[in-house]
């Protein structure tokens, strides 16, 4: 599947639930800014995940909430449960090479204890010089 830049990205749905990223891939430099947008939809009380999955490595769990406006940490990554804007960003001030890995927004029925909805993904990539015009 292609899919180019603003484009929505395909997601999982069980049970009613979806969880959606925008972003599929991201290129940045040492010292950038990070946000990688993560949206739901869901009629029951989520807990909302960030995973990453570093180059040769599986999914490790980053970030997980179960309450609306919990705010979560880990690693200089951050994400608040947003139930009115029903998002969960993942969001870093300054992304280091390291952080080069893809990153999964995922959301799990609470009520029903139904399995994980997980989006596709982003994909956070280095670049090693930055280019400008002017």
């Amino acid at each position: 599947m292609n899919s180019s830049p603003g484009s929505v990205i395909v997601l999982f749905l069980i049970n009613g639930d979806s969880v959606t990223q925008i972003e599929g891939q991201m290129t940045l430099i040492e010292g950038d800014s990070l946000t990688v947008n993560c949206s739901y939809e869901t009629t029951q009380y989520p807990a909302l995940f960030w995973y990453v999955q570093y180059p040769e490595e599986g999914p490790q769990l980053l970030l997980r909430a179960s309450k609306v406006n919990d705010k979560r940490s880990n690693k200089g990554f951050e994400a608040t449960y947003n139930q009115e804007n029903t998002s969960f960003h993942l969001k870093k001030a300054l992304v280091q090479d390291s952080d080069s890995a893809l990153y999964y927004c995922a959301l799990e029925d609470t009520v029903t204890g139904s399995e994980l909805s997980y989006a596709t993904g982003t994909a956070i990539k280095k670049k090693k010089y930055k280019i400008s015009s002017g």
